[in-house]
């Protein structure tokens, strides 16, 4: 499985990569999961960790949960952040996953990779 970390961040210490920002470790668990309310939101296994968050494919989320916000933030290097609600079993997490649909180039390899925070953990299964 090929795991990538972006700028040295995350919990493996490795030599970091200032032109392309991206390399390869192996020490990363296989299978991530994103887990709320109990539920398996996304699962797979090649999540790519960019500043200490687990940016999973596209296709790794289960869509039912997933409902699109309106809210955006900007990051400097990646660019504009669109977000999803995540709901479970009626409950909603509002904003609590991330994606950038058209990052900067230095962020190239994460566009429409989903992160998460505000309670939705995520873990090695």
């Amino acid at each position: 499985m090929n795991r990538y970390l972006l700028g040295g961040e995350g919990n493996v210490s490795a030599p970091r990569d200032t032109q392309h920002r991206f390399f390869h470790t192996s020490l990363i668990p296989n299978v991530m999961q994103a887990i709320w309310n109990g539920t398996v939101i996304a699962e797979s296994d090649t999540t790519i960790v960019v500043e200490g968050n687990h940016y999973f494919p596209p296709d790794a989320i289960k869509e039912a949960h997933f409902e699109k916000s309106s809210h955006h933030t900007t990051c400097p290097w990646k660019g504009e952040a669109s977000y999803y609600d995540v709901v479970v079993a009626g409950d909603r997490n509002a904003n609590a996953a991330w994606y950038y649909p058209q990052p900067k180039d230095a962020a190239a390899k994460i566009k429409d990779y989903v992160a998460f925070w505000k309670g939705v953990t995520v873990q090695a299964s």
